[in-house]
């Protein structure tokens, strides 16, 4: 994924495809009310006048939006879908895909091929399962650092986590009350970063590899021991106080000279008033790029339970044109999924950060390694030793 993508004209193709099937549906459907799972502060923003816009030229079908937030919509299809008490269509993170296909919830991509060709390569590759396309891809994601410009100049921005710790020293001896950085030691979605030097990826290159999770790896060990080394003694601050909900806080109330987050929080801190950047996150001990990062990709799943599923795929596909995914951005600061151009000085940062990033793998095994390496990044952090760590992690996630 390049920097270029954002500038380019959005291809006229499959924009077409996808508008005749909108109106194909719209002829072959009668009265529908379609009910859409997402979550709140945004998203439901976004539904409520997409459907609103859909609506306008379907008047056969009404949007109806129900809250159910992104992380626990997998769990919920599950007891709502065969109870026939569930949406048609559904928002979830990709990292969900396997558990989800597996479990018979979700309906294969209608016109897989014209998606494909729209969308992001990288949002496409994500909901690929088994060589079948599942989904509808409605923004992409990574995180970055963000930095304020009033704490820290650009010209003193680290180009590595040694640079990065040792600014935090100094701001911190001469700054009390503040921090240098902050992040969620905590979450596994963050302290990936530190076991991707030489290559590693969780699950092998193509995160497919059920038989090594590659967490306990010797990248994987001399990584997290820079981590609890070097960067504890620049965030003194135990674990179990550094949640995303303190980090957030800290940078956004100015006591944060940097933070490792992503584009959801774009419009909270501007909003807070902070005079901020978003850069690429520091390179490893021995590499001189950004280090890789998880991306993620937020997607509309049609339900394999809904009785409206072609209705559904049509309103999914309406949200990957050019004016949905605007909104979407405008709306909630969520990169978008096709290459369309947005007004954002925030947006290159983590377009430079996607050139590094990697799909979260979305095998079922990744419903454990969220605990599982976020509770080992908890205690490494504490002091634990990394490599007793890390070899539990690996056995919880693969169930050994």
């Amino acid at each position: 994924m390049k920097k270029s993508l954002v500038p380019v004209l959005f291809a006229l193709i499959p924009a077409l495809v996808l508008a005749g099937c909108s109106k194909k549906a719209a002829k072959n459907d009668g009265p529908i009310t379609l009910s859409v799972w997402e979550s709140d502060k945004g998203p439901d923003e976004f539904i409520k006048k997409a459907g609103e816009a859909y609506t306008k030229t379907h008047p056969n079908v009404t949007i109806e939006y129900v809250h159910v937030e992104l992380g626990d919509a997998a769990g919920q299809i599950a007891l709502d879908g065969p109870a026939g008490l569930g949406p048609d269509l559904f928002a979830a993170p990709h990292d969900k895909l396997g558990e989800l296909v597996n479990s018979g919830h979700v309906a294969v991509t209608a016109n897989p091929n014209a998606v494909k060709s729209q969308v992001l390569g990288a949002c496409g590759q994500a909901l690929t399962y088994n060589g079948n396309m599942y989904g509808y891809p409605i923004s992409a994601e990574t995180y970055a650092l963000f930095y304020n410009k009033d704490l820290i100049s650009e010209s003193d921005l680290p180009k590595t986590w040694e640079d990065l710790a040792a600014f935090s020293k100094k701001f911190n001896a001469a700054n009390p009350g503040k921090y240098g950085f902050v992040m969620d030691i905590g979450a596994a979605y963050y302290t990936i970063i530190f076991t991707t030097a030489n290559g590693n990826r969780l699950f092998g290159p193509s995160g497919t590899d059920t038989s090594d999770t590659r967490i306990n790896s010797a990248d994987s060990v001399k990584g997290m021991q820079f981590m609890q080394k070097t960067l504890r003694p620049a965030l003194n601050v135990p674990a179990a106080d550094l949640s995303t909900s303190m980090a957030d806080s800290a940078f956004s109330s100015g006591k944060a000279a940097m933070h490792i987050t992503g584009p959801w929080n774009i419009k909270p801190f501007v909003d807070a008033g902070i005079n901020f950047g978003v850069a690429p996150l520091p390179a490893l001990p021995g590499d001189s790029k950004p280090c890789a990062s998880f991306s993620g990709t937020r997607a509309m799943f049609v339900s394999a339970y809904s009785e409206h599923q072609e209705a559904a795929a049509d309103f999914a596909q309406f949200l990957l044109t050019p004016e949905m995914q605007k909104l979407r951005f405008d709306i909630t600061g969520a990169m978008p999924a096709i290459n369309v151009k947005v007004d954002s000085p925030y947006i290159p940062g983590f377009l430079t950060q996607l050139d590094y990033a990697f799909p979260m793998p979305s095998i079922p095994q990744m419903g454990a390694f969220w605990d599982a390496m976020g509770n080992a990044s908890k205690n490494i952090w504490d002091g634990a030793d990394v490599k007793k760590e890390l070899d539990a992690a690996n056995a919880a996630i693969l169930g050994l």
